[in-house]
């Protein structure tokens, strides 16, 4: 099938660089709609979760749009996603930026903010990616460069779902990979044509 025939569904809760998701999506081909309802899913070969803003705040957004449970069902079901920054972060159980709040709880691990007092907080620009491996970094160059916006970050518990490596202030989980799952701490549809190459991987991984 062609990437055209794909139907992704970027998740819209109120949060999220979307647009730019949306339209990156479309430039590799992607058939894109937003969801804003649960029977949305039924429809979709596979969902693009972005976001902007805290992660209590996400995952509340989440559950007043009625998507946190239908959202936990699609992952548990082990269909297409692609998380990317607090679509990533909120797989995991619990946040340092919001205590007491539990995330999806898909992968077990934490989210962590960094701690090293040298550091610009938050990262923010091209990064290098080190450690590279799976399906959406085929065809990249070695140690590719993407675009980081974030002061905190996933620890996964596994550390064989880590598909790529950053440096800042010490190595950290950039992306996980585990079957159909994908998730990015950087934003692909800010990493111009390297973001693209991943997003165009993403939808070939795709049966």
């Amino acid at each position: 099938m062609e990437n055209a025939s794909k139907s992704i569904g970027v998740v819209d809760y109120g949060s999220g660089n979307l647009r730019s998701v949306c339209k990156a999506l479309e430039a590799v081909g992607a058939s894109v709609s937003l969801v804003t309802e649960a029977v949305q899913l039924d429809r979709l070969d596979a969902i693009v979760v972005p976001g902007v803003g805290a992660f209590g705040d996400c995952a509340e957004n989440l559950r007043a749009f009625g998507l946190w449970e239908p959202l936990r069902e699609w992952l548990q079901a082990r269909r297409p996603y692609l998380g990317i920054c607090l679509g990533y972060q909120l797989l995991f159980e619990s946040s340092e930026e919001s205590p007491g709040r539990k995330g999806l709880g898909i992968l077990p691990g934490r989210v962590v903010r960094f701690h090293e007092s040298r550091l610009k907080v938050p990262h923010i620009g091209w990064n290098t990616l080190r450690q590279t491996r799976g399906p959406i970094y085929k065809s990249l160059t070695e140690d590719p460069y993407f675009y980081f916006v974030h002061s905190y970050f996933p620890v996964p518990s596994d550390d064989g779902i880590v598909s790529a490596r950053c440096e800042y202030g010490g190595s950290f989980a950039a992306s996980i990979s585990n079957g159909n799952l994908h998730a990015t701490q950087f934003h692909p549809e800010k990493s111009q044509s390297s973001g693209l190459t991943l997003l165009k991987n993403f939808l070939e991984t795709l049966a």
